[in-house]
């Protein structure tokens, strides 16, 4: 079996599609009945990977939109030879319908978060929704706002959620190089890390800021690390600045995915109060690190948590409930939950292999 995948960026990329990206590619790699993996990525950000087993990168796909639809021709003449088609992103759909109605295949559609809570601005990617034999989704709050504006399909449909990996996380002390560069020293520390986008704003940051006065007043010797970049960067923290408590926010900008883990434990708290969230990977980062996290009650990081039994809930609109949450997660001793492994790679590579099976025969892997 060989299988084609277009994606906006997995090995070599940055984010949590890119991370999911690579947790497909690398589960379908092993599974026995795959032959070979043909990956078109649209963006590289680190070409030093290596790619992973039976897994070829088109790595010209990269160098721009006019290589990405070359690229794309190219497979579309060869596609007589794929018994599968995934297009890892609704824009790309397009594209990779055509190449399923050449290659007279199954085609499969992941879709994670925002970009399939509503219609795409691309009239192209609604259209070719029809050409999609299965809809993989990372929670059931993304499927069923997906399924609320989706014209009708005759697609079968499939919940994979993210797969943290274990073995990259654990518990352990602070690292004493980031206490000391942050002066995170006889403090207690809350954390939120994403992307500061100024178009989205709905990470939680602002939310923790301004509840900071009132969570000082429970733990005086409390900080808050905001961990992460983007162009929203520059009011967040002013806004700190000006919220009386500036001292006790630190920003860390961008931080390196191979020190994620050190980062999490320094945290005492994990809180992510998102209104935008199709999943949360973050949160399971977090919790593989035995820190106790606090989900949002309106978005897809209700299901990361399983609901509350692997963390606390709370509403982002709601300071009251937020301010409970928090205290309470601060109190609670750091433990990795053994309910954690419902989302170990194990599991994930099993259930997307069941999901593939609505649409093509792949044998018995694993």
């Amino acid at each position: 079996m060989r299988i084609l995948i277009l994606a906006t960026d997995a090995h070599g990329g940055f984010g949590g599609i890119a991370q999911y990206n690579c947790d497909v590619i690398d589960a379908m790699s092993g599974f026995a009945a795959v032959e070979r993996i043909v990956v078109l990525p649209r963006l590289i950000v680190n070409p030093g990977f290596e790619a992973p087993y039976k897994t070829h990168y088109v790595r010209q796909a990269s160098h721009g939109l006019a290589s990405f639809l070359l690229c794309s021709a190219l497979e579309a003449f060869r596609g007589a030879t794929y018994d599968l088609i995934y297009c890892a992103h609704i824009n790309l759909l397009p594209v990779a319908g055509a190449i399923s109605r050449l290659a007279r295949c199954p085609l499969v559609l992941t879709i994670y978060g925002e970009e399939g809570w509503r219609k795409p601005g691309n009239w192209l990617a609604t259209t070719a929704l029809s050409s999609a034999n299965l809809i993989i989704s990372i929670s059931q709050l993304t499927l069923d706002r997906f399924l609320d504006w989706a014209p009708r399909l005759n697609a079968e449909t499939a919940i994979v959620p993210n797969a943290v990996r274990a073995e990259r996380y654990a518990l352990g002390a602070k690292d004493q190089d980031l206490v000391d560069k942050y002066g995170l020293a006889g403090h207690r520390v809350l954390m939120t890390l994403g992307r500061m986008d100024p178009d989205e704003r709905a990470k939680g940051f602002d939310e923790i800021i301004d509840l900071m006065p009132r969570l000082l007043e429970h733990s005086p010797d409390l900080v808050y690390l905001c961990a992460g970049d983007g162009g929203d960067r520059p009011r967040l923290e002013a806004k700190a600045r000006f919220s009386g408590v500036g001292d006790k926010i630190i920003f860390t900008g961008r931080i390196p995915e191979s020190r994620k883990a050190d980062y999490f434990r320094l945290a005492d708290a994990y809180v992510m109060p998102s209104r935008w969230e199709g999943f949360g990977f973050v949160i399971l980062e977090a919790l593989a690190c035995g820190v106790p996290v606090v989900a949002s009650t309106v978005d897809g990081t209700r299901e990361a948590v399983m609901d509350g039994e692997l963390g606390l809930l709370a509403d982002p609109g709601n300071p009251d409930d937020l301010e409970r949450a928090i205290v309470e997660a601060l109190r609670r001793p750091k433990a990795i939950p053994d309910a954690l492994g419902y989302f170990s790679f194990a599991n994930f590579a099993k259930r997307l292999e069941a999901a593939l099976s609505k649409v093509v025969a792949i044998g018995q892997s694993f």
